[in-house]
């Protein structure tokens, strides 16, 4: 096997387990909040400033979720043109499609 198909193999098998994980991970945190937020909604002594906060709380954690799957995506993306200007100073096309 071409080691230029080995190294895109390689790329592409990380990249989609930490896709796969990475969107279960987000469901399962997607389901919390909203069990989370239902359970806010029925608990009549809770202050509206707390709710508030728990809710800030939960938002600043979705972003810093997406952000950091933006910045893996951004990585990965670098990885990739990496090695396929690495391939073409060897004389390669680049990493095949």
């Amino acid at each position: 096997m071409d080691q230029r198909q080995i190294t895109k193999g390689m790329i592409k098998f990380n990249k989609s387990v930490l896709d796969n994980t990475f969107n279960a991970l987000s469901t399962i945190q997607d389901q919390s909040a909203k069990m989370f937020a239902d359970f806010m909604d029925k608990a009549h002594g809770l202050p509206d400033d707390e709710k508030k906060a728990i809710n800030d709380w939960l938002a600043a954690y979705k972003k810093g979720r997406d952000d950091f799957k933006k910045a893996t995506d951004e990585k990965y993306e670098k990885v990739a043109n990496y090695f396929m200007r690495y391939f073409m100073r060897q004389g390669n096309t680049g990493l095949p499609e």
